[in-house]
């Protein structure tokens, strides 16, 4: 069954970017341009409506900043609409106060056609694989499963511990070893099982391991997205704690 289009609303404050943008948009697969914004006020306006599902967010924007813009959507629509920030901002602060917001991506200007066509299909098919979207019936294997149950628990888990106090691991997670998967992780940028393996030289099963081990300690945020054969990939980032 054909997916309806997602909707986008496009924001930025030049009015050439805008129409660079929409015209990226109405060139891709999947995609429609809804509305476009020049300020923060009509992007929240906008945004509010039920029928934007995408917002593109620019940070400088006039009237207000576009951190403002999406705290503002969050507390109309909380998730129910997604925001990829597009911006040649790129201050640890302001990526900090994105990721903690929860965006979808955070995609640095200047870029090139083909990095914006990439990471919007990257973007459609994470959104087809969450959860009421269009998914395969692919069996999956042990590894996959577990992954998927990962992820179930780690978005019934109650908020995330207050303190950072020092707690004594469980057996089998080793401080050491659980610092480098840390270390390949990123607040913005989600990274998969075999990534991380890559990354640290671990084996697989080792990184889920440590990987179930950080989700139980609120230290992840996770999601999924089909794989390049039609399997879901369980994607893994660090949480921003509040404060």
């Amino acid at each position: 069954m054909t997916q309806d289009p997602i909707r986008v609303l496009v924001v930025d404050d030049d009015e050439h970017v805008r129409r660079l943008h929409a015209g990226y948009i109405g060139a891709l697969d999947g995609f429609v341009v809804a509305a476009v914004a020049g300020g923060g006020e009509a992007a929240v306006e906008i945004a509010s409506r039920p029928d934007i599902d995408l917002v593109l967010l620019d940070i400088e924007l006039p009237g207000f900043s576009g951190i403002e813009v999406l705290r503002r959507i969050r507390e109309l629509r909380g998730g129910a609409v997604d925001v990829y920030v597009i911006s040649a901002t790129r201050d640890p602060r302001t990526v900090r106060q994105a990721a903690s917001a929860r965006v979808a991506g955070f995609l640095v200007k200047p870029f090139t056609r083909e990095a914006f066509a990439s990471r919007l299909a990257e973007y459609r098919a994470s959104r087809a694989s969450a959860p009421g979207g269009s998914e395969a019936d692919v069996p999956l294997g042990q590894g996959e499963i577990d992954d998927l149950l990962a992820f179930g628990r780690s978005h019934t888990r109650s908020a995330p511990p207050a303190d950072t106090a020092v707690v004594e691991l469980p057996k089998g997670i080793a401080a050491s070893t659980l610092d480098e998967i840390r270390d390949a992780l990123d607040p913005l940028r989600p990274a998969t099982v075999a990534d991380i393996a890559s990354a640290t030289g671990a084996s697989r099963a080792t990184v889920r391991r440590y990987l179930d081990h950080l989700a139980h300690a609120g230290e992840l945020d996770i999601s999924h997205r089909f794989g390049r054969r039609g399997r879901p990939e369980v994607l893994y980032r660090l949480a921003v704690q509040p404060g």
